[in-house]
C-alpha cells in the first residue's frame, strides 16, 4: 500500500512541484496551502508523513508541527523553509520534526529525506509491535504464574520468618481490633451454619446436611484471611517462628492472650446482636431450638472428647490457613479454605472461637420459650461450669495441640529445621 504524504506550504509552486515528484514515485499526495487547511486535512485523514513550511501567513509551521505531534505522535514530519538558520533548524527538530530541509532543494534531495523518514517510521512501528508483544507475553506469564501455588517449603519459610514474626510483634491495639473482627467473622459463619442445619437433615439426610453446614461455615475463615483479622486458632502457627528462633515464646503468648480475649469479645458481641435480631424465632422457633441444641451438646462433652475433637479441628483450620498462604489469588485462597473448614464442621470437631458464639447464643436462649420447646436438660448450660470449664478449656488446649503441634511443629521440622541447623553452625 502506497504511503500517504501531506504537503503544507503557502507557495503553490512548491506544493505542485512536490505533488508531481511524489506522485511519480508512487506515493499518494495531498496538498494544503495554509497552516489551518493543513491541520483540518490532517484531522480528517491519516498520513504517513507531512512536509510543513516554516513561514506561513496564518500560523507558524512550528505551531503546526507541535499540534500534529500532539494529535498524531506516530506521523513523521519534515520542515522546509526559505529562511534557513541554525536556530530555526534546531527549533524544528526540538518540536518533533524528523528532519529540516532549506529551500531551494532538488527532487532527489527531498525524495532521499522522505525515504529515510518513512523507513524510520516503519522501524519504529516494528519496535513498538515487538514491545507490545513482549508486554503481552509477560502478562501471560504473570497471569499463569499467579495460579501456581507456592511450594510447602516456601510457605514454611514465610510462616516462620515473616507472618509469625509480624503477628508476634504487632501492636496490642491492632491485635485487639482485628481480634474482635475475627470473633465476629467466625460468628457470622456459625450463625449461618445454625440456619442451614436447623432443617436441612429432613430434606437432604444427615450426611449432606453436615456437608452444607460445614460449607457455609467456611465463610467465617474466608473473611478472617481475605478481609484481614487476627484469629487465635490460626495464630497457633506462630509457634514456627519460635522454633526457628525468629521470635520469643513470651511474644507468642502475648499475641495469643490479646487475640483470644478479643475473639471472645467479638463472638459474644455477635451472639448478643443475633439474639437481639429475633431471627432465632423464625420457623416457629426452630432456628432457636437448633442454636440451643448446639450449645447444650457442646457443654455436655467429656473433657477428652472435647480435647480430641479440638485437636482435629485446629489441625484442619491451620492447614486451611497454610494452604491459603500458598495461594497467589483470592479465588485460590477461597478454595484452600473451603474444603478443610467444611471437613472439620461436617466431622463435628470443636473450635474454641466458634464455641465463643455457639454457647453464649444458647445461654441467651436458655430462659426463652425456645427452652420449653426444645425439651432439653440444660443443667450444664452455664457460663462458668459449662461454657468455660467443660468446653472452652479443653477445646482451647486441643486447638493449640492441633495447630502448634501437628501443623507448625511438623512442617517446621520438615522444611526449616535443617536450614536452622546449618545457619547455627555457620
Amino acid at each position: 500500500m502506497a504511503s500517504k504524504i501531506l504537503v503544507i506550504d503557502d507557495e503553490r509552486v512548491v506544493g505542485e512541484s512536490l505533488r508531481k515528484t511524489f506522485k511519480d514515485e508512487g506515493y499518494e499526495i495531498e496538498t494544503a496551502y495554509s497552516g489551518q487547511e493543513g491541520l483540518r486535512k490532517a484531522r480528517r485523514e491519516t498520513f504517513d508523513l507531512m512536509i510543513v513550511d516554516l513561514k506561513m501567513p496564518d500560523i507558524s509551521g512550528l505551531d503546526v508541527i507541535k499540534r500534529l505531534k500532539e494529535e498524531q505522535p506516530d506521523t513523521m514530519l519534515i520542515m522546509i523553509t526559505g529562511y534557513s538558520t541554525v536556530d530555526s533548524a534546531t527549533e524544528a527538530l526540538k518540536t518533533g520534526a524528523f528532519d529540516y530541509i532549506p529551500k531551494p532543494f532538488t527532487p532527489d534531495e527531498i525524495s532521499e529525506v522522505v525515504q529515510k523518514a518513512l523507513e524510520a517510521k516503519e522501524r519504529l512501528a516494528k519496535e513498538k509491535r515487538e514491545q507490545e508483544a513482549l508486554r503481552s507475553l509477560r502478562h501471560v506469564e504473570i497471569s499463569t504464574s499467579s495460579f501456581e501455588a507456592k511450594p510447602p517449603a516456601e510457605v514454611a519459610e514465610s510462616v516462620a520468618r515473616k507472618v509469625g514474626v509480624g503477628k508476634a510483634t504487632a501492636s496490642w491495639f491492632n491485635l485487639m481490633i482485628l481480634g474482635v473482627l475475627a470473633g465476629v467473622y467466625i460468628g457470622f459463619g456459625a450463625a449461618l451454619a445454625t440456619l442451614i442445619a436447623h432443617d436441612s437433615a429432613q430434606y437432604l439426610g444427615v450426611g449432606m446436611s453436615k456437608f452444607f453446614t460445614g460449607a457455609v461455615f467456611s465463610v467465617g475463615l474466608m473473611l478472617v484471611v481475605i478481609a484481614g483479622a487476627e484469629l487465635f486458632t490460626g495464630n497457633n502457627l506462630i509457634m514456627a517462628s519460635v522454633l526457628g528462633g525468629h521470635t520469643r515464646l513470651s511474644k507468642v503468648f502475648r499475641n495469643w492472650g490479646i487475640v483470644y480475649a478479643a475473639n471472645f469479645a467479638g463472638s459474644v458481641l455477635l451472639a448478643g446482636i443475633m439474639y437481639g435480631t429475633g431471627l432465632w424465632k423464625a420457623n416457629n422457633l426452630a432456628i432457636g431450638v437448633q442454636a440451643l441444641g448446639i450449645a447444650n451438646a457442646k457443654v455436655n462433652l467429656t473433657f477428652w472428647a472435647a480435647l480430641f475433637r479440638a485437636i482435629g479441628c485446629n489441625w484442619l483450620v491451620c492447614l486451611a490457613v497454610w494452604m491459603a498462604l500458598s495461594a497467589r489469588e483470592v479465588a485460590g485462597k477461597i478454595f484452600a479454605i473451603f474444603f478443610p473448614i467444611m471437613a472439620f464442621v461436617a466431622l463435628g470437631f470443636e473450635h474454641s472461637v466458634a464455641n465463643m458464639y455457639f454457647i453464649p447464643m444458647g445461654l441467651f436462649l436458655k430462659n426463652t420459650a425456645v427452652a420449653a420447646q426444645a425439651g432439653l436438660d440444660l443443667t450444664n448450660l452455664t457460663w462458668w461450669g459449662g461454657f468455660i470449664v467443660r468446653n472452652l478449656i479443653p477445646v482451647t488446649i486441643g486447638n493449640i495441640i492441633g495447630g502448634s503441634g501437628f501443623v507448625a511443629f511438623l512442617y517446621w521440622s520438615v522444611y526449616q529445621r535443617k536450614a536452622q541447623r546449618e545457619l547455627a553452625a555457620a
